[in-house]
Protein backbone atom coordinates (compact mmCIF):
# COMPACT_ATOMS: atom_id res chain seq x y z
CA UNK A 1 0.00 0.00 0.00
CA UNK A 2 1.56 3.42 -1.08
CA UNK A 3 1.01 5.41 2.10
CA UNK A 4 2.94 8.62 0.28
CA UNK A 5 0.75 11.89 -0.35
CA UNK A 6 0.90 14.24 -3.26
CA UNK A 7 2.22 17.85 -1.96
CA UNK A 8 1.06 22.13 -2.97
CA UNK A 9 3.08 22.47 -6.26
CA UNK A 10 3.58 26.06 -4.70
CA UNK A 11 5.81 23.86 -2.11
CA UNK A 12 7.92 21.77 -4.25
CA UNK A 13 11.14 22.86 -5.97
CA UNK A 14 13.18 20.66 -8.26
CA UNK A 15 14.83 17.94 -6.32
CA UNK A 16 18.85 17.87 -6.84
CA UNK A 17 18.47 14.25 -8.23
CA UNK A 18 16.10 16.08 -10.77
CA UNK A 19 18.22 18.93 -12.02
CA UNK A 20 21.34 16.58 -12.06
CA UNK A 21 18.72 14.63 -14.38
CA UNK A 22 17.92 17.39 -16.51
CA UNK A 23 21.52 18.64 -17.22
CA UNK A 24 22.62 15.09 -18.13
CA UNK A 25 19.85 14.70 -20.42
CA UNK A 26 20.46 18.54 -22.09
CA UNK A 27 24.04 18.03 -22.17
CA UNK A 28 26.65 20.58 -21.89
CA UNK A 29 28.19 22.70 -24.80
CA UNK A 30 30.14 25.59 -24.30
CA UNK A 31 29.66 27.28 -27.23
CA UNK A 32 25.82 28.06 -29.00
CA UNK A 33 24.04 25.47 -31.05
CA UNK A 34 20.96 24.45 -33.03
CA UNK A 35 20.45 20.98 -31.32
CA UNK A 36 17.87 19.88 -33.80
CA UNK A 37 16.57 20.94 -37.42
CA UNK A 38 14.62 24.35 -37.00
CA UNK A 39 15.49 24.28 -33.44
CA UNK A 40 16.87 27.79 -31.77
CA UNK A 41 20.50 28.32 -30.13
CA UNK A 42 21.11 27.30 -27.09
CA UNK A 43 24.13 27.36 -24.83
CA UNK A 44 25.52 25.52 -21.55
CA UNK A 45 22.57 22.92 -20.33
CA UNK A 46 20.38 23.77 -23.26
CA UNK A 47 19.24 27.20 -22.41
CA UNK A 48 17.93 29.22 -25.18
CA UNK A 49 17.92 33.07 -23.03
CA UNK A 50 19.94 34.39 -20.58
CA UNK A 51 18.62 35.83 -16.74
CA UNK A 52 17.37 39.27 -18.36
CA UNK A 53 15.43 37.69 -21.23
CA UNK A 54 17.69 38.36 -23.99
CA UNK A 55 18.09 35.00 -26.53
CA UNK A 56 21.25 33.40 -27.02
CA UNK A 57 22.97 34.06 -30.41
CA UNK A 58 25.13 32.01 -32.31
CA UNK A 59 29.01 32.66 -31.68
CA UNK A 60 27.85 32.84 -27.74
CA UNK A 61 30.56 31.20 -25.29
CA UNK A 62 30.19 29.84 -22.04
CA UNK A 63 32.17 28.29 -19.47
CA UNK A 64 30.91 25.28 -17.33
CA UNK A 65 30.71 27.27 -14.30
CA UNK A 66 28.74 29.82 -15.63
CA UNK A 67 26.28 27.96 -17.29
CA UNK A 68 25.21 25.76 -14.26
CA UNK A 69 24.12 29.22 -12.37
CA UNK A 70 22.40 30.50 -15.68
CA UNK A 71 20.60 26.90 -15.63
CA UNK A 72 19.82 27.48 -12.04
CA UNK A 73 18.56 30.98 -12.36
CA UNK A 74 16.05 29.78 -15.28
CA UNK A 75 14.95 26.98 -13.32
CA UNK A 76 14.28 29.33 -10.34
CA UNK A 77 12.18 31.24 -12.40
CA UNK A 78 10.31 28.42 -14.29
CA UNK A 79 9.49 26.90 -11.22
CA UNK A 80 7.66 29.93 -10.47
CA UNK A 81 5.66 30.14 -13.35
CA UNK A 82 5.04 26.10 -13.10
CA UNK A 83 3.42 26.65 -10.00
CA UNK A 84 1.58 29.42 -10.97
CA UNK A 85 0.35 27.56 -13.80
CA UNK A 86 -1.76 24.67 -11.63
CA UNK A 87 -3.66 26.57 -8.97
CA UNK A 88 -4.91 23.82 -6.47
CA UNK A 89 -2.47 20.96 -8.05
CA UNK A 90 -0.75 18.71 -5.93
CA UNK A 91 2.31 16.59 -6.90
CA UNK A 92 4.77 13.98 -5.84
CA UNK A 93 8.03 15.01 -6.07
CA UNK A 94 8.99 12.85 -9.22
CA UNK A 95 5.77 13.95 -11.16
CA UNK A 96 7.26 17.70 -10.43
CA UNK A 97 11.21 16.97 -11.61
CA UNK A 98 9.38 15.40 -14.72
CA UNK A 99 7.05 18.20 -15.48
CA UNK A 100 9.83 20.49 -15.17
CA UNK A 101 12.44 18.57 -17.35
CA UNK A 102 9.57 19.24 -20.04
CA UNK A 103 9.33 22.90 -19.33
CA UNK A 104 13.19 22.81 -19.62
CA UNK A 105 13.19 21.63 -23.31
CA UNK A 106 9.92 22.35 -24.49
CA UNK A 107 9.07 26.26 -22.65
CA UNK A 108 7.09 27.43 -20.30
CA UNK A 109 4.77 28.28 -23.93
CA UNK A 110 4.40 25.00 -24.64
CA UNK A 111 3.82 24.22 -21.33
CA UNK A 112 0.74 26.49 -20.72
CA UNK A 113 -0.96 25.57 -23.79
CA UNK A 114 -0.07 21.66 -23.73
CA UNK A 115 -2.51 18.68 -22.69
CA UNK A 116 -0.31 17.52 -19.81
CA UNK A 117 -1.14 20.89 -17.87
CA UNK A 118 -5.00 20.76 -18.69
CA UNK A 119 -5.29 16.78 -17.71
CA UNK A 120 -3.55 17.90 -14.20
CA UNK A 121 -5.55 20.87 -13.74
CA UNK A 122 -9.02 18.59 -14.63
CA UNK A 123 -7.11 15.54 -11.58
CA UNK A 124 -6.20 13.26 -14.27
CA UNK A 125 -2.79 12.46 -13.22
CA UNK A 126 -2.77 9.06 -15.70
CA UNK A 127 -3.95 10.90 -18.38
CA UNK A 128 -1.36 13.78 -18.11
CA UNK A 129 1.65 10.91 -18.18
CA UNK A 130 -0.32 10.06 -21.25
CA UNK A 131 0.32 13.25 -22.98
CA UNK A 132 3.60 13.31 -22.59
CA UNK A 133 3.65 10.81 -25.59
CA UNK A 134 2.12 14.02 -28.17
CA UNK A 135 5.05 16.10 -28.07
CA UNK A 136 7.33 13.63 -30.72
CA UNK A 137 8.21 16.46 -32.80
CA UNK A 138 11.14 18.66 -33.82
CA UNK A 139 10.39 21.04 -36.69
CA UNK A 140 7.56 19.36 -37.64
CA UNK A 141 9.36 15.91 -37.91
CA UNK A 142 7.85 13.22 -36.22
CA UNK A 143 11.06 11.70 -33.73
CA UNK A 144 9.15 8.54 -32.89
CA UNK A 145 9.67 7.35 -36.42
CA UNK A 146 11.43 4.03 -36.64
CA UNK A 147 14.88 4.31 -37.32
CA UNK A 148 15.11 8.33 -37.03
CA UNK A 149 18.43 9.75 -36.80
CA UNK A 150 17.12 13.22 -36.90
CA UNK A 151 15.72 13.65 -33.64
CA UNK A 152 16.09 10.37 -31.67
CA UNK A 153 16.79 12.00 -28.36
CA UNK A 154 13.44 13.73 -28.11
CA UNK A 155 11.49 10.68 -28.53
CA UNK A 156 13.56 8.67 -25.86
CA UNK A 157 13.58 11.64 -23.73
CA UNK A 158 9.26 11.33 -23.85
CA UNK A 159 9.35 7.54 -23.79
CA UNK A 160 11.56 7.81 -20.51
CA UNK A 161 9.60 10.56 -18.84
CA UNK A 162 6.17 8.79 -19.55
CA UNK A 163 7.93 5.66 -17.95
CA UNK A 164 8.38 7.72 -14.70
CA UNK A 165 5.53 9.62 -14.48
CA UNK A 166 3.33 6.29 -14.91
CA UNK A 167 6.22 4.99 -11.98
CA UNK A 168 4.96 7.48 -10.20
CA UNK A 169 0.82 6.74 -10.11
Amino acid sequence: MNNRSRVAVTLLSISAAGFGAWQANEGFTDHAVIPTKGDVPTIGHGSTRYEDGRPVQMGDTITRQRAEVLARNLNTQAEKEFAASLPGVKLYQEEFDLYMDFVGQYGMGTWRAGSPRRSLLAGDYVQACASLLKYRFAAGYDCSTPGNKRCPGVWSRQLKRYSQCMGAQ
